[in-house]
């Protein structure tokens, strides 16, 4: 067991993909831009401050306080790890043990006490109930004020235990997880959480990476494995990571042993795309260095895709990439239980008012303060306690109704406490690829310059590539009839053409080269199932001999690159193999073409391009081809007037755009680069800047192919939902990783800018000036939808967070591209901060996390990036287009049942407390309870439990109507179901109704007090149930039920309740006509004034389903 504590505050643990969670780190110099902090209004802190929660934020900080002091931050260092010997470690390094749990067996009681007893509710409650152990101030039976208590509470402990357990059983199954470690005795098994800085452990395919790791060997030949990322970074395609070559290359594993050598690393970070490490061989001369990149690194919460691999552990536990990017959900507390308890503070001051009027009217006679504690008491009826445990079952139903609807299959709520917020969200803030697009690529265009092919003439090329490799392939004689043949429908006058072939040939050249480095260029790697294959050599045996192309599946970090690759295959030429040193294609004759490979430089946010520099074999050529987006290869390739035009004709039509260059090398160019590059790589200070110089040495006058264009197509009926939200009053912002044009056509072609609307792109800003001089221009713009770029909202929101936030507010849509997830969430804070209207986020990949879990509602998406958002989300579903149905009416719904039930359980609390307060004045303002025991128990629940809850199946509009007319949704937000105006007329009701049924019985009984107490006591139970039928808009058969269930309760339990009622008395007509007349009297008027209001001013909605 450490002693780390835990922050981690998800209810919903069970779905959590499983990561190593103990303390979230703060790391100062973190790649991402902490977020901003909020501006806090110093608030005048009296008393009164003191009593409206200042008191929950000093125990807070005395808390935290200590907690800082027992557990100072240690601060993150570079290491020297050598191999096999974790004793020679320096320093002390953190256990490698995964702690998921909130508490420990002593903190589990007083933790879930604290977070029950936050509430100003259950505090009060707890008050009143303990007030019931002094003599003086004893009212009734104990049972009355700690049975309700102790059943809310006994429910909450028994659901935190029930996950607890479960969260530790999960944690222990992880950590008790068995590896091999390599020790100088051979293989011995060894724990998870017992593995150290230094350890050198052996990883089966499919089986999970358990810290994180420099890969030393691998049994594939090639000296490489697959991993899958899934649960790291939510990307579902495999990466592909290199071993180390000077421990690759050693005969047989014991011999990891035999030499000395060491591993410099950085010290841990957030940034899981990078890592700059340094590996020695010291018994060697001279030394061997090589320098160690991100492919040469395992990440913890990874897993083995292929192969056997075996690595040095550099980093475990908290230090791991893995726990560094968990970020902690917070609780998420709903705007209605806000606005509930805000009501229930009121209350409860109205409470402390009529007693002390009570007290006063006595005219502070005897031992007034007691006196005054007990009317409290008495007066508690007031707050209802059964308002927490109806809201919360009323969330339960809300939950299951949403799970239990055949519209939106395979929707899940994972939080079932904030079901209201569907129906008040003002903006929603999306993720574009995969949420509103498929993340499904496909090749639309190539453009030469001159020519343009489009998906219709795509055949053109494959002729052209057919007719180009069958004259590489057969004698110049036989070439041309060759071609002739093949083109014979496309050029039947060439013999008489003089000019034609030259011109023919430059074309069909130029088409050559560029699918020649379409299917070059890249980093696919083509994967071949096998069948009979159980190890590794098998399977690369295999994969020589099955070229089928059936049995063939491209593996890729990104699917625009697997489109190219399948696109070349559809014209002729196949990439066949590839691993880390050569890559062989198939011509369309058949015949293979192998090439070397010399180096790859991947794909960054940065550079924005990859390149890659290739020997053919059999000509011996060096040639560096590479592909990128315009921005970049703009500046790269030589003069031509095409491609800034053309790359914007593409990006309108919706397409991505790669621009594909190349450049020939002569052998001495390229020694003399790999010499400058190797030594660059090297460098421990500024490794990145000295790799990116020499790089761009060779980045010159580059000659330009061709542009490519794939376009990600929409998901199902995206269009019609963003103009159903947008009706709604919803304001939608797209935050996407990608970037700008593409972003901004794909919000033309979903609609997310409607047609008629202009768009303002914002320039890209460095500086305080040109910010200011940008915000101005977009500040003469009306009505036009904004696009910004990450850096620049960067720079916006470190000088003018304010003006801009109010700015973009009042835009119709805003595009925000190329954001990093820290920045996605940042943007949601700010929305929380500035405008205090609820924020929802949709998400699908492992980036959107931050975003989904910052926003009050968080809704995730189950896509082709894996499971990652769609568990840290709030609520889960399958395709885009549910939201709306999600919104319009499960939303709606939930809130509008939640207010009806909140202020229909006060209002049943507040007539009871209105009748104890006519009987006690009128008995001369003695604090004596009007009903004992049992009837209050039975009151507050089997009498009117059940007409009251089935408010939960009330609607007011139909589910097709709330879709047909989404401009209902905006009166929801102005959240007006649940305000002080119509908690005022709740009141009122209850006290004309509390005071009706108490004179009433008062002015009617003959005899005997008991008959007041049989006489309002019926009145009253009977007026709950009219009031219920009063309330209800839409009538369901269960709701009938519950009505006359409760009734037959009721009049059965009369004839054990001889305690409290004369029994010969209640079957009497004198009592059926004074029961009928004061439940006329209370109950009569607001029917009238309902069909009244009805007649004269009908709510929108009733106008509708008129």
């Amino acid at each position: 067991m450490t002693r780390y504590s835990l922050e981690d505050e998800s209810s919903n643990l069970d779905e959590m993909p499983l990561m190593m969670s103990e303390e979230g780190f703060e790391n100062d110099e973190s790649d991402y831009q902490t977020l901003p902090r909020a501006r806090v209004n110093q608030r005048q802190r009296g008393l009164g401050w003191f009593l409206c929660g200042g008191w929950k934020v000093l125990c807070g900080s005395c808390c935290d306080c200590l907690a800082h002091v027992f557990r100072r931050k240690k601060e993150l260092k570079a290491r020297t790890v050598w191999l096999g010997c974790p004793e020679k470690c320096e320093e002390k390094y953190p256990k490698n043990g995964i702690k998921n749990q909130k508490y420990n067996i002593f903190t589990f009681v007083p933790g879930v006490l604290y977070q029950q007893f936050k509430f100003f509710l259950n505090l009060y409650f707890l008050v009143v109930a303990c007030s019931q152990f002094v003599p003086s101030l004893k009212i009734g039976y104990l049972y009355t004020y700690w049975a309700p208590l102790g059943f809310v509470l006994a429910v909450t402990v028994v659901r935190e235990a029930v996950d607890e357990v479960r969260r530790f059983q999960r944690d222990k199954e992880m950590n008790s997880q068995l590896y091999s470690k390599l020790t100088v005795r051979g293989k011995i098994q060894v724990k998870s959480s017992d593995i150290q800085v230094g350890d050198m452990i052996i990883v089966e395919k499919n089986q999970r990476i358990p810290a994180d790791m420099i890969f030393l060997r691998t049994s594939e030949k090639t000296g490489s494995c697959f991993i899958r990322t899934d649960q790291l970074d939510g990307e579902t395609d495999w990466k592909l990571k290199v071993a180390v070559s000077c421990t690759q290359r050693l005969p047989a594993v014991g011999d990891l042993f035999s030499i000395s050598a060491y591993v410099y690393a950085q010290r841990p970070q957030l940034d899981i795309h990078s890592f700059e490490g340094n590996f020695t061989r010291e018994d060697t001369d001279p030394q061997i260095h090589e320098s160690l990149s991100i492919e040469n690194t395992l990440w913890a919460s990874t897993v083995v895709a292929s192969g056997t691999v075996i690595g040095v552990v550099i980093y475990t536990g908290k230090e791991t990439r893995s726990v560094l990017n968990t970020s902690y959900a917070k609780n998420k507390v709903g705007l209605l239980d806000l606005e509930l308890n805000r009501l229930t503070k009121a209350l409860f001051l109205a409470q402390v008012v009529l007693s002390v009027v009570m007290v006063a009217l006595q005219g502070f006679v005897g031992p007034w303060f007691r006196n005054l504690f007990r009317f409290i008491v008495l007066f508690s009826y007031i707050i209802p306690i059964s308002l927490r445990v109806n809201l919360d079952m009323g969330k339960s139903a809300y939950g299951w109704m949403i799970m239990k609807d055949e519209n939106i299959p395979g929707t899940v709520v994972r939080t079932s406490t904030i079901p209201e917020e569907l129906g008040r969200l003002v903006y929603l803030l999306t993720d574009k690829t995969g949420t509103l697009t498929q993340n499904e690529m496909i090749f639309k265009r190539l453009h030469l310059g001159t020519v343009s092919y489009g998906t219709d003439t795509m055949d053109e090329i494959q002729n052209h590539i057919i007719q180009s490799y069958a004259l590489v392939t057969s004698q110049p004689s036989s070439s041309s009839s060759s071609s002739t043949t093949t083109t014979s429908g496309l050029t039947p006058s060439r013999k008489t053409q003089t000019s034609g072939p030259k011109v023919r040939k430059s074309v069909s050249s130029r088409i050559h080269e560029a699918v020649k480095a379409i299917a070059l260029c890249h980093n696919v790697t083509p994967v071949y199932e096998s069948h009979t294959a159980v190890n590794g050599e098998a399977e690369s045996a295999e994969a020589d001999q099955d070229f089928s192309d059936d049995n063939r599946t491209y593996q890729a970090s990104s699917p625009d690159e697997v489109a190219l690759v399948r696109w070349t295959e559809s014209v002729g030429l196949t990439l066949v193999n590839r691993d880390l040193t050569s890559l062989q294609l198939k011509t369309p004759s058949g015949q293979i073409l192998s090439f070397h490979i010399l180096q790859i430089f991947p794909f960054t946010s940065e550079s924005k391009r990859m390149g890659i520099i290739v020997r053919e074999e059999s000509t011996g050529n060096i040639t560096f081809y590479m592909k990128g987006a315009d921005v970049a290869m703009a500046s790269i390739v030589q003069y031509n007037d095409w491609l800034e035009e053309e790359c914007g004709n593409m990006a309108r039509e919706g397409l991505r755009t790669l621009v594909v260059a190349k450049k020939s090398l002569s052998e001495e160019q390229y020694q003399d680069f790999e010499n400058r590059y190797n030594q660059a790589k090297l460098s421990i200070h500024d490794r990145a800047l000295k790799v990116a110089a020499v790089l761009e040495s060779l980045e010159r006058e580059m000659e330009l192919l061709c542009l490519t264009g794939v376009e990600d197509q929409l998901q199902t009926d995206v269009r019609p939902t963003l103009e159903l939200l947008r009706n709604a009053g919803i304001k939608i912002w797209m935050l996407t990783g990608d970037k700008l044009e593409t972003a901004t056509c794909i919000a033309k072609s979903s609609h997310l800018v409607s047609r008629n609307q202009d768009i303002h792109v914002f320039k890209s800003v460095s500086n305080r000036g040109e910010a200011h001089l940008e915000l101005n221009a977009f500040r003469r713009k009306h009505d036009c939808a904004l696009v910004i770029s990450g850096d620049s909202l960067e720079v916006c929101l470190r000088y003018y967070e304010h003006e801009f936030v109010e700015l973009a507010c009042q835009c119709p849509a805003v595009v925000c591209c190329r954001c990093s997830p820290t920045q996605k969430a940042q943007i949601v804070t700010l929305l929380q901060q500035h405008t205090a209207n609820r924020t929802c986020a949709i998400g699908d990949g492992g980036n959107d996390v931050s975003m989904i879990q910052a926003a009050h509602c968080g809704i995730g998406i189950e896509g082709k990036e894996g499971k990652q958002a769609s568990l840290a989300a709030d609520f889960s579903i399958t395709q885009f287009k549910h939201i709306g149905r999600l919104l319009m009416v499960h939303g709606r719904n939930s809130y509008k049942r939640s207010a009806a039930l909140g202020q229909f359980v006060m209002h049943r609390g507040m007539i009871i407390s209105t009748m104890q307060a006519v009987f006690s004045s009128i008995f001369f303002f003695a604090s004596v309870p009007l009903y004992q025991g049992f009837l209050m128990v039975g009151y507050a629940t089997i009498y009117t439990m059940f007409p009251v809850f089935s408010l939960v199946l009330d609607q007011d509009v139909k589910p097709d109507m709330a879709l047909l007319y989404p401009e209902l949704y905006k009166d929801l937000t102005k959240g007006r179901s649940l305000s002080f105006k119509t908690f005022l007329i709740w009141v009122l009701i209850s006290i004309y109704q509390g005071g009706i049924l108490m004179y009433g019985a008062l002015l009617l009984f003959e005899s005997e007090f008991v008959h007041v107490v049989a006489i309002s006591f019926t009145a009253l139970i009977l007026t709950e149930l009219l009031m219920v039928a009063l309330t209800i808009r839409t009538w369901h058969w269960l709701m009938v039920v519950a009505e006359f269930f409760s009734l037959g309760c009721y009049l059965a339990s009369l004839a054990f309740l001889n305690e409290y009622f004369d029994l010969s008395f209640i079957t009497t007509w004198p009592f059926l006509w004074k029961v009928s007349a004061i439940t006329l009297v209370s109950c009569l008027p607001l029917y009238i004034i309902k069909y009244l209001k009805r007649k004269f001013s009908p709510p929108s909605y009733s106008k509708l389903s008129s």
